[in-house]
């Protein structure tokens, strides 16, 4: 066996919390634990400029890719351009202006890009989640590599930001080496490499461990691109979401992620929704909106680490 099938890899559980979930004892008996992520990706995608010799369109009005371009594409650029230079400083002043707080998944090189945002992160109090050093695919990333990556993210961020990330979160998902190379680095609290469960819950990561706080790519602005045209359309499939999620709080509390990227939702007729969205969730009693490293906090707090076998 090779050295690096002895490591630790990632199981499959099919089973979770079950039928019956832990109570996650939310502050002030909240009934709902709701984190909005914006996603800071402009700057560090794939580009002609960084080597990739193409002009990354995800997640964008951008069609070119389809016909196969290679090459710069002028069009997309700018609609990257626009989430740094616009869509950033709306999102922004949609939650500092309603007393709101959120977590930003960044992405190191678009904030070294960017000092003045990174600077606006840095004087608001929002958490900071890594979100790679680049915008790249981690699985295809050999483990020295990906070891790497990790660690020149946290260096960038302890310079443009002030502070380390305190989770971690692969753009197109992690690699099978991801959450071990991030317990391996050290100084992470959690990661939310998984989409598979509505609560945080412990795995055991070569003896050591680690928490995971699920995310969601359902409650998130990513619709636009492919199934929804108008904002009527996202904020009633979250508005729906938060509706049942807060009706089951009142016996089974639970967390919700709702994931934002500013080329996206940043877009004014985008953000009326966001806007709607946000006031709609404040009107409501027994809801904690919160940055993500509270909640991964208040778990570590409220439900510790139970012991080794987890995950195993």
């Amino acid at each position: 066996m090779s050295s690096s099938q002895e490591h630790w890899q990632p199981k499959r559980d099919f089973h979770g919390y079950g039928e019956k979930p832990v109570d996650p004892k939310w502050p002030n008996g909240a009934r709902l634990a709701v984190n909005f992520v914006m996603n800071y990706e402009e700057g560090s995608e794939p580009s002609v400029q960084d080597g990739e010799g193409f002009s990354e369109t995800g997640l964008t009005e951008s069609t070119t890719s389809q016909a196969g371009m290679n090459g710069r594409d002028l069009a997309a650029e700018g609609m990257f351009e626009y989430g740094s230079r616009v869509g950033f400083w709306r999102l922004m002043r949609a939650f500092q202006e309603r007393g709101l707080p959120m977590t930003v998944f960044g992405c190191a090189l678009a904030l070294e890009r960017n000092p003045a945002a990174a600077a606006a992160i840095k004087a608001s109090g929002f958490d900071v989640c890594s979100h790679g050093w680049r915008w790249i695919k981690h699985f295809m990333l050999t483990p020295e590599e990906e070891r790497e990556h990790i660690a020149k993210a946290v260096k960038s961020f302890q310079q443009t930001v002030g502070q380390s990330p305190a989770g971690w979160y692969c753009r197109y998902g992690p690699s099978v080496n991801t959450r071990r190379l991030v317990v391996e680095h050290g100084g992470f609290t959690y990661d939310s490499d998984y989409y598979g469960d509505e609560l945080p819950f412990w795995q055991t990561v070569e003896g050591k461990p680690h928490l995971i706080v699920p995310y969601s790519l359902t409650n998130n602005d990513g619709k636009y691109a492919n199934t929804m045209g108008h904002a009527d359309q996202w904020f009633g499939l979250v508005k729906d979401a938060f509706d049942v999620l807060y009706k089951e709080g009142a016996t089974m509390p639970k967390m919700m992620s709702v994931g934002m990227h500013m080329r996206i939702i940043g877009h004014p007729g985008r953000a009326a929704g966001l806007w709607r969205l946000l006031d709609y969730m404040q009107k409501h009693e027994g809801v904690w909106i919160t940055r993500r490293v509270d909640i991964a906090n208040h778990w570590v707090k409220t439900h510790p680490y139970p012991g080794k076998g987890l995950g195993e």
